[in-house]
């Protein structure tokens, strides 16, 4: 297994760690790796920054809405977009 070096932990994060381990009766570093699991379990494995959720683009267009001159409605447009676009490819903004 690969091993990792931290440094400049703040003394109350490291107090609050061991605190923790004891508590739970892991080593520290046992108990630094099930809090960065646990942590990490909100993002898939192949989590892209870059790529943001169709509700998200949706917030986000409708913000834009109304910011350009167009006859169609904010749902219309929206529904434009998505159906133009290609499956899975991510969207940079």
């Amino acid at each position: 297994m690969a091993s990792l070096t931290i440094r400049n932990i703040p003394a109350s994060l490291l107090e609050r760690l061991r605190r923790l381990s004891e508590a739970e009766r892991r080593s520290l570093n046992n108990e630094i790796i099930v809090i960065l699991e646990k942590s990490l379990k909100k993002y898939p494995p192949d989590y892209d920054k870059n790529v943001i959720s169709v509700e998200a683009q949706v917030e986000l267009w409708n913000k834009l809405a109304g910011e350009w001159d167009d006859s169609r409605s904010s749902d219309e447009i929206i529904n434009d977009i998505l159906s133009h676009r290609t499956a899975g490819r991510g969207v940079k903004l």
